[in-house]
């Protein structure tokens, strides 16, 4: 798989303290925007029940997250982030199976994939970046983000180049979520699931199952 960069992110929810509480540890707000991410699978979910997810945000283009290496267990998740066409749609080819599609961008393999938007929202977003003490090379960023089916969550992320720096950084996440009064095992879902859920209830559960039997322990 080509490389990109793995993002280490928590998820937590938001409470009306909490951009106080980001200006007192001393986050600077660097932004506040609104998008639309529409994400595409197979009608059976072949990419999601694989754990990727394959996403195009108005004004940014389209990424591809795929799970990163299976590391410490927590109220955290680790993916690699692709968003360089080629690799996307090299990657996409490789979980689906496919062959012979070129080297087209991500739009021009869609409908050869089997690929169709299930799932499209708007998020307005408030993005505040914090700098631990010692740490300028692994800045942290939170997200607060609402959705447009009214749902609220928060993201407290770094994003890294190697592996060997995701410790360091899940560190970091743990202590800034508790200094945010995060309990420790809030793991609230991300705003994807809670639009399948709301709205495509089949698909949902589908996942659900997959993400159960994904979990169980293997002999």
């Amino acid at each position: 798989m080509a490389q990109g960069l793995t993002e280490v992110e928590r998820k937590f929810v938001p409470g009306p303290g909490t951009e106080e509480r980001l200006q007192e540890l001393g986050g600077t707000l660097e932004h506040r925007i609104t998008f639309r991410d529409s994400y595409y699978d197979t009608p059976e979910l072949s990419l999601m029940r694989a754990d990727h997810w394959l996403r195009q945000r108005e004004g940014s283009g389209w990424e591809l997250k795929c799970p990163g290496v299976a590391g410490v267990s927590g109220p955290h998740t680790e993916y690699m982030e692709l968003t360089a066409e080629p690799a996307i749609v090299a990657q996409l080819c490789e979980v689906l199976g496919a062959e012979g599609l070129g080297a087209g961008g991500v739009a021009a393999v869609l409908c050869p994939l089997g690929l169709q938007e299930v799932a499209s929202f708007v998020t307005k977003r408030s993005s505040w970046k914090l700098v631990p003490l010692g740490a300028e090379e692994l800045p942290l960023w939170v997200h607060l983000d609402t959705a447009d089916f009214g749902y609220a969550v928060g993201e407290v992320e770094a994003l890294v180049h190697e592996e060997a720096e995701v410790p360091a950084a899940l560190e970091k996440i743990h202590s800034l979520s508790s200094l945010l009064g995060v309990p420790a095992q809030e793991k609230p879902p991300a705003k994807l699931m809670v639009y399948l859920q709301c709205f495509r209830p089949q698909d949902y559960q589908l996942l659900l199952e997959e993400n159960s039997s994904r979990e169980k322990p293997r002999d």
